[in-house]
């Protein structure tokens, strides 16, 4: 077994949910193993565990006790088996090591290099909404279209079609309006795998009026995405859980925590303290601006109307669709509309 800094991948079970994502996320293998404080092995969470448990319950106040499973396989150190053949033929990725007392030793991962990509999306198509005017990024969108923005050596857009395309997508279609003619040229001038293909907004219907340009084109599950953000998360499951769950939108949200730099004071009649909490931790789901939308969404929106797509959603909702969430760790979500994040991925 490969040596590990085990510390990334055990913690215990009375942390929050929001912190285990970020260790999860942090030690990319999708799971922590759950102990007490002398490594005696509880259980195991995965990322996948966190997400059906925030959308069980709706609440991100959740521990790991609340969403982790107890049935974990191990090894231990008589067991004869080799450890890669059990976890292929038990279809798991990854098994501790116990010591005689049931302390973790070790973990092995089936595959060290992380979650290998295929062709799961092969034919979907990606919609990317990018024709706004990119206002929280002036002075840079005076000049270029937030969808042209470079970021290192590519601009924001060719990001997100590289991320999509690892998981197969093929085929994408940008919504157009600022500056289009200068997104067009740009594409058009640059050697693609993929198919690109355009539609143009006579005057701004917002991010979800455009999409009804797209009525005839699009027959089948599409994804929808910002010009301007960046899932760092498997598309194919996230693609997966709206089908599973019969979906019409299953909008991707971030788990976003913010830390109130003050003292709260909690009052009581006559101005009575009864409780203080010094810098509370607020976490909140919050969307990203990435959906995952049936065609007959499409169908729907009024023709030549500004609208928002989260006004779309809202609608939906009261009408009693289905609409859905799909959870992902703050860390999984880059939004390039920002000027401060902009300019960190710029260094």
């Amino acid at each position: 077994m490969i040596q590990r800094n085990l510390d990334e991948f055990l913690a215990h079970a009375d942390i929050m949910l929001v912190d285990a994502m970020k260790m999860i996320d942090k030690n990319a293998k999708g799971i922590l193993f759950i102990t007490d404080q002398t490594r005696h092995l509880l259980g195991s969470l995965t990322d996948g565990d966190i997400r059906r448990c925030i959308i069980k319950t709706g609440s991100l106040q959740k521990k790991a006790s609340d969403a982790m499973m107890t049935n974990t396989k191990y090894f231990t150190l008589q067991t004869t088996e080799e450890p890669y053949a059990y976890m292929e033929a038990h279809k798991i990725h990854a098994l501790p090591l116990l010591d005689g007392e049931g302390k973790i030793l070790d973990i092995s991962f089936l595959d060290d290099d992380g979650a290998k990509r295929g062709n799961d999306l092969k034919g979907s198509k990606v919609v990317i909404m990018a024709g706004g005017k990119g206002t929280r990024l002036y002075p840079y969108t005076r000049i270029l279209p937030k969808a042209l923005i470079p970021i290192k050596e590519k601009t924001i857009s060719e990001h997100i079609i590289d991320s999509f395309s690892s998981f197969g997508c093929e085929d994408y279609c940008f919504v157009l309006n600022y500056k289009k003619n200068m997104i067009k040229a740009y594409f058009n001038e640059q050697p693609h795998k993929c198919r690109i293909s355009y539609v143009e907004e006579e005057r701004p219907l917002g991010t979800g009026g455009g999409i009804r340009l797209l009525k005839g084109m699009i027959n089948e599950t599409f994804i929808l995405t910002n010009c301007d953000i960046l899932i760092r998360d498997d598309i194919s499951r996230i693609y997966r859980h709206h089908k599973e769950h019969g979906n019409e939108i299953t909008m991707v949200c971030s788990m976003k925590e913010y830390v109130l730099p003050y003292g709260v004071v909690h009052t009581g009649e006559g101005g009575t303290i009864q409780s203080m909490e010094e810098k509370p931790r607020m976490s909140y789901l919050v969307n990203t601006g990435c959906y995952v939308v049936e065609p007959g969404v499409i169908d729907a929106i009024p023709e030549d109307t500004e609208i928002g797509f989260p006004d779309i959603i809202e609608q939906y909702r009261k009408a009693g669709k289905k609409v859905g969430i799909y959870p992902i760790s703050e860390g999984a979500w880059m939004d390039m509309g920002e000027m401060d994040l902009l300019e960190k991925a710029l260094l």
